[in-house]
């Protein structure tokens, strides 16, 4: 029978404990789904309701993960019936449970700045922003930037990671890139700025254009910034989005 309290998995040939790196991914990726749809619903709209709801749902999950078991975590659940059909990677486990105890704490900040004491502004937000870059990270490349911190601690030292990155290995010809490859990534960014700034100017040069006349908001009086808006210097910007402008 599994273990109920237990980190990683006993595999035959890894002489730490491991945990399937595909899981991993997928977690990542749902959490980060999540993480950026709370995180643009506060930016964009000034609404926390959802910021609070994920901080809190991250916080259980992250603590089944670190101090019970991976196997129980409900993003690695998912995650695990996502990639169910795909062969596994296993990487190493220590290096992980090091990695999402930094989660954990940023998910502890964030459940006593925002949930607990209803605090708002730019904090939040460069929390919300690392969590979301580790995140990102972790789904998008196989790549654990905290896991790089743990490398860097005294006896410490990560095995077994995604892409045999922790083994010495040369590249591949096919993964050599050259100042050919830098130009067509150069000549594409250029192209979409080109096409962006051309067709499709910013919202502040439309909101320069005369209007008819005063909205139906500003009518109303509801064109008044919020507190947090003010506090992170986002008040222009609130404006804006609220078609205060």
């Amino acid at each position: 029978m599994d273990k109920i309290v237990g980190f990683g998995e006993t595999m035959a040939g890894y002489d730490v404990p491991v945990l399937n790196e595909r899981e991993v991914r997928a977690a990542a990726g749902i959490l980060f789904f999540f993480a950026l749809v709370s995180f643009l619903n506060s930016w964009l709209m000034g609404n926390f309701r959802l910021t609070r709801i994920f901080v809190i749902a991250f916080l259980i999950d992250f603590t089944i993960r670190v101090f019970i078991n991976p196997r129980y975590s409900p993003s690695m659940i998912l995650g695990r019936f996502a990639v169910r059909n795909q062969a596994p990677e296993w990487v190493g486990a220590p290096q992980k449970r090091f990695a999402w105890a930094i989660g954990w704490a940023l998910a502890v900040t964030m459940l006593w700045l925002i949930v607990l004491n209803n605090v708002v502004g730019p904090i939040n937000l460069i929390v919300c922003a690392t969590c979301l870059t580790l995140m990102f990270f972790e789904s998008a490349f196989g790549i654990c930037l905290a896991c790089k911190i743990y490398n860097a601690l005294p006896h410490r030292q990560a095995q077994h990671c995604p892409g045999g990155v922790c083994e010495v290995a040369s590249r591949h010809d096919s993964q050599r890139m050259g100042l050919v490859h830098a130009t067509i990534v150069a000549a594409f960014v250029g192209v979409i700025g080109f096409v962006g700034a051309r067709f499709f100017p910013p919202a502040e040069a439309i909101a320069a254009a005369p209007a008819p006349g005063p909205s139906a908001a500003a009518d109303d009086g509801k064109c008044a910034p919020p507190d947090w808006a003010v506090a992170m210097g986002h008040a222009e910007m609130w404006k804006l989005h609220n078609n205060c402008k």
